[in-house]
């Protein structure tokens, strides 16, 4: 039912949210552990968090102007159905961000990691920036 109500890009920006949730809790608890927490530190990292929304909400506009145009404006066409393209793709990128991020805070608690599930994620990450164009985004 779920699905339905909210297709596959609202299951996208629930694993985007609870991926930005476990990052500040695991953020919080590695820094409390390692005795660095601070308040001002977790102010940061909420801010930091409320920026990649508005980013995300940016994304958004841009697809819906760019739907609105070539639904509208005569001759502006695409040899494809246009529905959304940007924020689905940043979404991704955010979610695959906070994922290195959580597992940056597991090793920081002294969780064991493999190699190749960081390598795994950066490779994602890079695929997503190559495939828009930003080959020199680290």
């Amino acid at each position: 039912m779920l699905t339905a109500l909210w297709g596959w890009f609202g299951w996208l920006v629930v694993l985007y949210i609870a991926c930005m949730v476990g990052d500040y809790i695991s953020g919080s608890v590695a820094a409390l552990r390692n005795a660095e927490w601070n308040s001002k530190a977790a102010r940061d990292g909420i801010w930091h968090k409320a920026g990649s929304i508005l980013v995300v909400l940016v994304a958004a506009a841009a697809d819906l102007l760019i739907g609105s145009i070539l639904a509208h404006l005569p001759g502006v066409t695409l040899p494809f159905t246009y529905s959304v393209l940007l924020c689905p793709v940043v979404v991704v990128w955010y979610i695959l961000t906070e994922l290195g991020s959580i597992m940056e805070n597991a090793l920081a608690l002294g969780a064991p990691c493999p190699k190749w599930l960081e390598n795994a994620l950066e490779a994602a990450k890079d695929a997503v920036d190559n495939a828009m164009g930003d080959k020199d985004e680290d």
